[in-house]
């Protein structure tokens, strides 16, 4: 996971070939992946990320994705943040990432979805990936909104992405065309993200095909000596 990640992320920071994208292309990719959105938190404080994940198609997997996210600054290089995912008494090492390039964990939210959604629906996950990619330089509906963090309610901005809007083979995707993505950032909670939410419904009107969510909690803690 934790290469896959790296990838994901070097692509993401990287634009390459599609660096050309128009001023709203910029500015959707911009927003989602500042790279000083880690500058102000204290490198003693624990951002912890509520996740949650509902999938119709392998419930399993979904219970057992679901748990939280933690990340904290390495405690031998505080230049590295560090991400390990919980669930009840068990806990797993995403990986370590610099802290100078951003909050990483919209890279680990970002190919969790794109690893569920090519194992519920198939297809490639290299293609997967690279329409995501592609999402993140092209324009997206932004929404300014008030979110609850703590016992305030402090000013936020919705970023919608739709990656398979135009998908030729949305036939085939099980739903997965019409996922929505949404990334709301604040100035005001610590490491920029206060929510960041993959959905993908049930056109008939049922329970959503899949969801996953991660939410930050509030306050962040302080990591133990």
């Amino acid at each position: 996971m934790r290469k896959t990640i790296a990838g994901l992320a070097a692509a993401a920071l990287v634009p390459g070939g599609v660096a050309s994208a128009d001023t709203e292309g910029t500015e959707t990719y911009d927003m989602l992946f500042r790279s000083s959105t880690l500058d102000d938190v204290p490198r003693s404080a624990m951002l912890i990320y509520a996740r949650e994940v509902a999938n119709r198609t392998n419930p399993e997997a979904a219970a057992a994705a679901t748990g939280e996210v933690e990340l904290r600054f390495a405690a031998d290089d505080p230049t590295l943040a560090a991400l390990r995912f919980t669930h009840g008494d068990s806990f797993s090492a995403i990986g370590s990432f610099p802290a100078e390039v951003g909050n990483p964990v919209i890279m680990y939210f970002m190919e969790t979805v794109v690893r569920d959604m090519a194992e519920t629906a198939g297809g490639s996950p290299f293609y997967i990936r690279n329409r995501m990619k592609e999402a993140l330089l092209r324009p997206a509906g932004v929404e300014a909104v008030e979110v609850e963090f703590g016992a305030e309610e402090v000013p936020a901005q919705a970023l919608t992405l739709h990656p398979f809007k135009d998908e030729p083979n949305r036939a085939r995707m099980q739903g997965f065309s019409d996922l929505e993505v949404t990334v709301t950032v604040s100035d005001e909670v610590p490491g920029s993200y206060h929510a960041l939410s993959a959905h993908v419904p049930d056109l008939e009107g049922g329970a959503p095909i899949y969801v996953s969510t991660l939410k930050l909690k509030a306050p962040g803690g302080e990591v133990e000596p």
